[in-house]
């Protein structure tokens, strides 16, 4: 019987003024009329590896899922015993499934994908342009480096994918939940910003002023314009700026459908069927962009579902406190410089301030945020690299370790 989850937000929709309780996993990823869920935080905080996590065990509890991943190293493919993933999803085996592990209708299944940013692009633009046109897109040196490196790319294309899948799940049924990891960014936010940055960009006035010289020669010729046209000649480079206005010309058409879809997309984000949740180290920076984060889904209206505490440090085994710890340490060093216990000791005095000082943080944090479900997910001993790591990853997240 699945579990009934009371949805979180913040902000105005927020009506509980009491603390929120645990961050309850498994009614979140047992609860169908979810079909999204976001991992989302600052990079180095373990979001693919809980992406991953959440993933296999809302397959293993029977939902048909796919996590999309954004991370150049690579892990979540060998975690999940995929020689490699691309822009396709790709069948993930070996899932403890009663009943085998058949990809029947209706069946529970586990698909992986990494987000080719690249690949992505050009399918947008294959899908919105003529033959024709899109062959002159995709030819064009200014959008190769656009499509490659452009700061925030990654980020929408990671946006464009997610409607794409939604769109064909919703269409054929292939999949009832969808997992994202979302880019390692330097800032959380970049994930919600990088559409409008990049359709701003798209329809700045900058490259309308580019665009300006293919839609009318007769108006155009002008003092000015030529005056600006010479400047960026000397400044760029007289075949890179035709580069740009060749791309920018034959782009135009695009422009319109690259805002409706990023509209579109982050409507989908603010709908009751996506939860997020914020993932976040014990320390204070990650924390702080977790804080970040909750502030800005709840200027945006979008569903919170909890916060994600990973990697926590454990608490050493003993009721012995840190002075206490460091006294003892102290008084049998005296007697013995060499003493192995006050080793010991020290060690356990350190590990205990260690847990003190996190505890302080999330604490901090829940103060600040106190309707904010979280779970903590303490740290394993060494990488994880195996379905039966992220198992163990997801037991913890849920709680039933």
């Amino acid at each position: 019987m699945t579990k009934a989850r009371t949805r979180t937000r913040v902000g105005p929709l927020a009506t509980n003024p009491e603390p929120a309780p645990p961050l309850d996993v498994d009614a979140l990823l047992d609860d169908r009329s979810t079909g999204i869920i976001v991992c989302c935080g600052s990079g180095g905080v373990g979001k693919t590896t809980a992406s991953a996590a959440l993933a296999l065990r809302a397959a293993e509890r029977g939902r048909r899922v796919v996590v999309l991943t954004i991370d150049p190293a690579r892990r979540l493919a060998q975690s999940m015993g995929i020689e490699a993933l691309d822009n396709t999803p790709r069948p993930v085996k070996g899932l403890k499934l009663p009943g085998g592990n058949g990809r029947s209708k209706g069946a529970p299944l586990l698909d992986a994908m990494m987000l080719d940013m690249k690949r992505t692009f050009d399918e947008v633009v294959e899908s919105q342009a003529n033959a024709e046109k899109a062959r002159q897109i995709l030819e064009n040196p200014f959008y190769i480096a656009l499509s490659s490196s452009f700061a925030g790319t990654q980020e929408y294309m990671a946006m464009e994918k997610l409607g794409q899948i939604h769109a064909d799940a919703k269409r054929d049924g292939t999949y009832d939940l969808i997992v994202v990891d979302t880019p390692p960014s330097r800032s959380a936010l970049d994930f919600l910003d990088a559409p409008e940055r990049l359709s701003s960009f798209l329809d700045g006035r900058f490259i309308r002023l580019l665009l300006t010289p293919a839609r009318g020669p007769a108006r155009m010729m002008t003092a000015g314009l030529g005056l600006i046209t010479s400047a960026l000649n000397r400044i760029l480079g007289t075949q890179v700026l035709r580069d740009m206005q060749t791309f920018v010309a034959a782009f135009d058409t695009l422009f319109g459908g690259f805002r409706a879809r990023a509209q579109k997309t982050f409507q989908l984000l603010q709908a009751d069927g996506t939860a997020f949740l914020v993932v976040a180290a014990p320390e204070p920076d990650a924390l702080r962009e977790a804080a970040y984060f909750v502030e800005r889904l709840e200027e945006d209206d979008m569903p919170l579902a909890g916060l994600i505490v990973n990697r926590a440090s454990p608490a050493p085994v003993g009721t012995v406190s840190a002075d206490e710890a460091m006294a003892a340490s102290e008084r049998l060093r005296k007697e013995d410089p060499s003493s192995l216990t006050a080793g010991l000791l020290r060690l356990h005095a350190d590990q205990t301030r260690i847990v003190e000082r996190e505890a302080l943080l999330r604490d901090r944090f829940a103060a600040a945020h106190p309707q904010v479900p979280t779970v903590v997910v303490p740290a394993l001993a060494g990488d994880v690299h195996d379905l039966d790591g992220l198992r163990r990853v997801g037991e913890l997240m849920a709680g039933t370790d």
